[in-house]
């Protein structure tokens, strides 16, 4: 694994190692064993976005890695006053170990990577959110235990994260089905990859998408970026709230997840998202987990290169 930009670069193998990586990383940091695997190792955090979740999971768990992490907004660095993402690259590969970029274009994404010589880390695009998904399906194989025969329900916007699900799942033998609507549906080529290649499902009926599902999953209506369309959205999205009534179509024992942060009483019924609370926040803390798999992958297969 040179980079990690889309799962759909990624093996299945890769999906299931990074997950394996990332209970195991999980099961050394609850016992309390060190593991400076990274030791002075040292990565550069670009955030273009905002972030919660993905710049504390990066950041701390490159210190835990024995490493140390670098945060760079765009605001504070060349880049974000019209340096070329070529030239950024080449300087940044020559005092770093590891890039990691939160941005909005995948483009942006896949011409760092191309120019560096150190491994790139894709923290979130508005195409795809490959890092969550890996946190995502880690928490899916806990709570579920398995992959194969096993279904997973996605309502609501057919975003990155959406994107990201789609492959994740295929790729690890999940079933996923998703309830959107119409104009709001996923990438056109990543469906259409779903369909040939695993058991997928697209419809504009949450209660047909959602039945017998192991996991539900959601995301807000509006992403970053999208904030002018917040009011439309809502009227749009109205009918695709997971709620204790779409729940009864599930599995008893579904989960819930949701990539945070949750917009109570939109996307999500807040009585639902507390019934769900342990898996959501358990899922939230696995970024953690996740992305220390990310980086040892990379940089172990860097030293083979």
């Amino acid at each position: 694994m040179q980079d990690f930009l889309k799962l759909q670069d990624l093996t299945s193998l890769d999906i299931h190692t990074l997950i394996d990586k990332g209970i195991e990383l999980k099961r050394l940091r609850n016992a309390k064993v060190a593991h400076p695997i990274l030791k002075n190792k040292n990565l550069g955090m670009i955030f273009s976005k905002s972030s919660t979740r993905t710049r504390v999971a990066f950041e701390i768990g490159m210190v835990e890695l024995g490493g140390h992490a670098i945060f760079l907004s765009t605001n504070d660095i060349q880049l974000g006053r019209g340096e070329s993402i070529a030239d950024t690259a080449r300087v940044l590969e020559r005092y770093l170990d590891l890039i990691m970029i939160r941005t909005f274009k995948q483009s942006d994404v896949e011409e760092l990577a191309l120019h560096s010589s150190i491994p790139v880390i894709n923290g979130l695009t508005d195409y795809c959110h490959p890092s969550q998904v890996i946190a995502d399906l880690m928490t899916f194989k806990e709570y579920v235990g398995s992959y194969d025969g096993k279904k997973l329900c996605y309502i609501g916007d057919g975003n990155n994260v959406a994107n990201s699900l789609i492959v994740g799942c295929i790729k690890t033998g999940i079933a996923i089905s998703l309830a959107c609507p119409a104009g709001h549906y996923p990438d056109t080529a990543i469906m259409d990859w779903a369909k040939a290649n695993g058991a997928f499902k697209i419809t504009e009926d949450k209660f047909d998408a959602a039945k017998d599902a192991d996991a539900i999953y959601t995301d807000v209506w509006a992403s970053m970026g999208q904030e002018s369309e917040i009011e439309n959205r809502k009227k749009i999205f109205k009918s695709y709230c997971v709620d204790e009534k779409l729940m009864k179509v599930a599995k008893k024992s579904s989960i819930v997840l949701h990539c945070l942060p949750a917009h109570k009483g939109e996307e999500i019924a807040e009585d639902t998202f507390e019934l769900h609370a342990k898996e959501i926040f358990d899922e939230a803390e696995n970024r953690l987990h996740a992305h220390k798999a990310i980086m040892v992958k990379l940089i172990e297969d860097s030293a083979l290169d």
